[in-house]
């Protein structure tokens, strides 16, 4: 492996370390949007039960806050419980705009590694190049910097573009992951509501 980023030259060093990054965001997120961890199904019913049976607590509050993403905008729509419906929802939108935010972190950073990775390859192919058009004397060519010059040009594109497409995958991925996960929300906020105001039954 070390040969081959030798053969790659410089150029590759910024790539090596956009994957790097690019790992490392794919890890988190892909520990962090896990379904029962941002929007537990059964948190809900079990919201709604303590409610029933003891009404709004600041315990119940406070562990709610630190359960999940859910918890967090559920809590925005409890503490407005005696406030009209329309006030309960307009909390729970400004609370759900906050945790969206922070499903969304690192996203554009994975985007633009997506998107920078082939221009990074194309750079390290134009170092390649410009090395073999060097390698060139009046006298003839010198084949060992051509043959590096070659190797700079390929490796670098080579490994930008390995690096541009599971980025760009799984940066979809995590796209459709959160708004699926916002959607998620939206809809067990909104049967609180609804529950509380009698509008519906669980």
């Amino acid at each position: 492996m070390f040969s081959i980023i030798q053969a790659a030259g410089w150029p590759i060093w910024p790539i090596i370390l956009a994957s790097i990054v690019a790992l490392g965001i794919i890890g988190e997120r892909l520990w962090s949007l896990r379904m029962g961890k941002v929007s537990p199904r059964d948190l809900l019913p079990r919201v709604l039960q303590e409610y029933r049976r003891s009404g709004v607590h600041p315990d119940m509050l406070s562990r709610l806050q630190e359960h999940s993403p859910l918890g967090q905008v559920l809590v925005a729509g409890m503490r407005n419980i005696d406030s009209s419906r329309e006030v309960m929802k307009e909390s729970i939108e400004e609370a759900g705009r906050v945790v969206a935010h922070e499903l969304d972190r690192y996203l554009t950073t994975l985007g633009t590694i997506a998107s920078l990775s082939p221009l990074m390859g194309l750079f390290g192919t134009l170092i390649g190049m410009i090395e073999i058009f060097g390698s060139g004397t009046p006298t003839g060519g010198n084949p060992v910097q051509l043959a590096h010059g070659i190797s700079v040009a390929l490796y670098n594109a080579a490994f930008g573009i390995l690096v541009a497409i599971p980025s760009m995958i799984f940066y979809r991925y995590f796209r459709a992951k959160v708004d699926a996960l916002v959607l998620e929300m939206e809809l067990q906020a909104l049967k609180l509501v609804e529950v509380v105001h009698g509008e519906r039954r669980i």
